[in-house]
């Protein structure tokens, strides 16, 4: 484990809950990223905001220069956390689309959280692009389902219990970043000052606008935070206005977008997903995914973030094509924006580039890796949970099973196997006489020179300057017994409804089978078989309903 991901580790455990006292002072950060425009909140929040803060006026009526010095002290937090916001959410908006925001590119990833009309718990994704946040969350979600709801019809979940579920995996996500603080990123409508996109088409339209279009000067923030709170209570769309808030903000441009984007800070994660529970339409609306991802980061925090990259020079969502970058994912899964999909660190041309830390949740496999463009390590093929996100080269989506030997702690044997093929990069099954030691030395066994030799005339009698597969594992771990199952179910989901049938999104069960020795079948034709194939290399999948499932 690399010193960078040991450090964060400890950093976690010293980090202690606060006080419930806190919660009742919760952090309202109103942020405009680029703008002076409105102040607006979420009407729960900004309804405790100006509670406490009509309490904090009367104590320092009441109690006179001690209280007083208090609300300033408050005020000032405020402030505090206002230029942090601002300035993180600034260099998050140039870490994700680089110096512009195409908006083809953007309008693509404006959708919100939507479950399938036929099947309850699958996330829906509208068009190619935001696949890199709503893979890892639907792949979280089914894990919950795995684990917590064994045996449950998955097309029997009611809306409400998918809803939940899917704020429980938004908030498994968020934990993983390890964060002392929840910054939830929230949008504000439009203000006065903001010109109306597309004019109403009626009367009713025309009111309903102007009713819920109220300004609030930018500079009473500055002034007077507690007015502005005030003010801001009065003009939030609550959960309730779901309908409306959708279609006022259906086609921001990018930079009002980010212009209205204000955030919540929480202390706990318990906090989180009531407020999440309380304002659902913040994730069922236009831009719910994007408001999620840029929850994630602020939560990560922009410094951490940027020193997992270690390379920004070009932005984590494509400018053209709009597809996450690999950092973009790895944060998503495993709460560390890492570009590398190996284990720990690797020396390439003697830079250390870091993997993944340690076994992840959520698993993670990939086409590319059959390609030779990387190499995919144990922690992501062995996650602690059997569900895996796939990877091709236009597209995630989602595998996952009830089987939960496919992710028991490895035998001797299959570390045998694993470390064996880890030398063996092109599968030949394999390896260099010479690289014997190497091996033995990984796997802890006895790497004595003498022994070495011994061993090489052994395994390669003839002299041929390879040693096979089979002949290391009869001679090291003669009584090989596999911890996962011969046979098992797999099931699949991709959200694109195109690649679906009926364009409806559900879920695909396939009967899979472990062949006997290590020959596998290579099937260009088939990117299904082969990306499971990195996994599982003497896999045969048979999928129910003569439906091939498509990874694109």
């Amino acid at each position: 484990m690399s010193d960078a991901c040991e450090r964060e580790q400890r950093s976690e455990k010293c980090a202690s809950p606060k006080s419930a006292s806190t919660t009742a002072s919760m952090t309202l950060a109103s942020t405009a990223l680029e703008s002076t425009g409105g102040q607006h909140q979420q009407q729960q929040q900004h309804q405790r905001q100006v509670e406490l803060s009509m309490e904090t006026d009367s104590a320092a009526t009441s109690t006179g220069p001690a209280a007083a010095g208090r609300q300033q002290q408050h005020q000032q937090q405020l402030l505090h956390f206002h230029d942090s916001d601002m300035r993180e959410l600034r260099e998050i908006k140039q870490l994700l689309w680089g110096d512009s925001v195409r908006e083809d590119v953007f309008r693509r990833w404006s959708q919100g959280f939507e479950f399938s009309d036929v099947e309850p718990s699958a996330l829906v994704q509208k068009q190619g692009g935001p696949c890199a946040v709503i893979a890892p969350v639907q792949a979280y979600l089914l894990k919950i389902i795995i684990m917590d709801m064994p045996g449950i019809q998955l097309t029997k979940l009611p809306s409400d219990k998918c809803q939940s579920l899917l704020i429980e995996a938004l908030c498994n996500i968020l934990k993983n970043c390890r964060a002392l603080r929840y910054k939830i990123v929230t949008l504000q409508r439009r203000s006065t000052k903001e010109r109306r996109l597309t004019p109403p088409t009626n009367i009713d339209d025309a009111s309903e606008a102007s009713e819920l279009t109220i300004g609030i000067d930018a500079a009473a923030t500055v002034d007077d935070p507690t007015a502005a709170t005030a003010a801001a209570a009065a003009a939030t769309v609550t959960g309730n206005d779901a309908t409306l808030l959708t279609r006022l903000n259906l086609e921001l441009t990018p930079e009002q977008f980010h212009d209205r984007l204000h955030t919540l800070h929480f202390d706990h994660i318990s906090e989180v997903a009531r407020y999440y529970m309380d304002n659902y339409s913040q994730l069922s609306h236009t831009y719910g995914v994007l408001l999620f991802m840029y929850s994630v980061f602020l939560t990560k925090g922009i410094e951490q973030v940027t020193s997992d990259i270690s390379d920004t020079s070009e932005p984590l969502i494509h400018s053209t094509y709009g597809y996450g970058a690999q950092s973009l994912i790895n944060l998503m899964l495993t709460g560390h924006a890492v570009a590398h999909v190996w284990d720990n660190e690797q020396d390439v041309g003697g830079l250390k580039l870091r993997g993944i830390c340690e076994q992840s949740d959520i698993g993670f496999i990939t086409l590319m890796e059959q390609m030779r463009y990387c190499t995919v390590g144990s922690f992501f093929k062995n996650p602690r949970y059997p569900v895996w996100v796939m990877g091709s080269d236009t597209h995630l989506t989602v595998l996952f099973s009830n089987e939960k030997r496919l992710v028991s702690p490895e035998t001797p044997s299959e570390t045998g196997r694993r470390i064996f093929k880890s030398y063996d990069p092109e599968g030949n099954n394999f390896i260099s006489s010479t690289l014997l030691r190497d091996v033995l030395a990984a796997l802890n066994l006895v790497s004595e020179p003498a022994y070495v030799s011994l061993m090489q005339k052994r395994l390669d009698p003839e002299n041929l300057g390879i040693i096979l597969l089979n002949a290391f594992m009869d001679e090291f771990f003669p009584l090989e017994r596999r911890s996962t199952p011969d046979t098992f179910e797999l099931m699949h989901y991709n959200g694109i409804p195109g690649s679906n049938d009926n364009n409806k999104v559900r879920y695909y069960c396939g009967s899979a089978i472990l062949l006997e020795g290590d020959l596998k079948s290579i099937c260009t034709s088939n990117p299904m078989v082969t990306c499971l194939q990195t996994k599982w290399p003497n896999i045969e999948i048979n999928w129910h309903d003569a439906h091939m499932p498509s990874l694109n």
